[in-house]
């Protein structure tokens, strides 16, 4: 198996001990540093499966995966499902990403899906952990779950992995000391064929266990102006303004965004 196999990155000439020695040492920073940021409360994390998974969580704020990497276990592996491959050298966020190794670049479009679904079984397969925002894009609200892309299911049933439902909340607004909680569903084995009718009940499955996990959510309040330019410093949204998101997502206009999830 290739380097390029194993961590999904576009670029294979970084020697191997060198990623592994970003990886480390990325996630060791972004431990130290998020945790020293936000006040985070970890719950369930016994649920986690010791071996390859499908990690589905939700998505309020482009620190979410940072959040991750500094609370989830150092072993197995993780890897993130995007960005969009053309996206990768655009923003420090991507960039940052992109360095750290523990990126898997995508195509957007069904033609590129099985590009994606060699990418994603070859982490499994090397024993490592593929977390995927379900959502396809950032949502407005704590205490709800958009509309889940069936890209989870369908790379779960493939690799015949479990899918972990996560849950992260406070972090629709960044604010230094705030409370972040990353609560661990139940895992949903990733049994049978990966077709239409095992992808849309283990993807329904996905979605109850996550819409339970944020039901207790409170909505937190907008912040001052240098924490609002931290939190939107990196947000994309569709509707253009967080404030269009909000609406739309309250009169359930919100659709998935890629078929492969976020």
């Amino acid at each position: 198996m290739t380097v390029q196999a194993r961590t999904g990155e576009s670029k294979p000439s970084l020697h191997p001990v060198r990623r592994t020695i970003r990886y480390w040492a990325s996630r060791l920073v972004v431990r130290v540093v998020t945790r020293a940021w936000m006040r985070i409360r970890c719950e369930g994390f016994e649920r986690l499966p010791g071996g390859p998974a499908i990690y589905c969580f939700n998505h309020l704020s482009w620190s979410d995966p940072f959040v991750l990497m500094a609370t989830l276990p150092m072993r197995p592996r993780i890897s993130f499902f995007g960005p969009k491959e053309e996206d990768m050298d655009v923003g420090g966020r991507n960039r940052l990403m992109q360095w750290t190794g523990t990126t898997i670049p995508y195509k957007p479009g069904k033609n590129d899906l099985l590009e994606a679904t060699r990418k994603v079984g070859a982490v499994n397969r090397a024993g490592g952990i593929v977390a995927i925002a379900g959502e396809g894009r950032i949502g407005a609200l704590e205490s709800a779950v958009l509309p889940l892309n069936d890209g989870p299911a369908y790379f779960a049933l493939r690799s015949h992995v479990p899918v972990v439902p996560i849950a992260i909340n406070g972090t629709s607004w960044l604010r230094f000391g705030g409370r972040v909680r990353v609560r661990v569903g139940e895992p949903i084995a990733g049994t049978g064929r990966p077709d239409r009718a095992s992808i849309a009940a283990m993807t329904a499955a996905v979605q109850a266990a996550l819409e339970e996990l944020v039901a207790d959510a409170s909505e937190l309040p907008r912040i001052g102006r240098s924490g609002a330019w931290l939190t939107e410093r990196f947000n994309d949204w569709p509707e253009g303004t967080r404030e269009a998101a909000l609406e739309a997502q309250l009169a359930g206009e919100t659709q998935p965004l890629a078929a492969a999830g976020g």
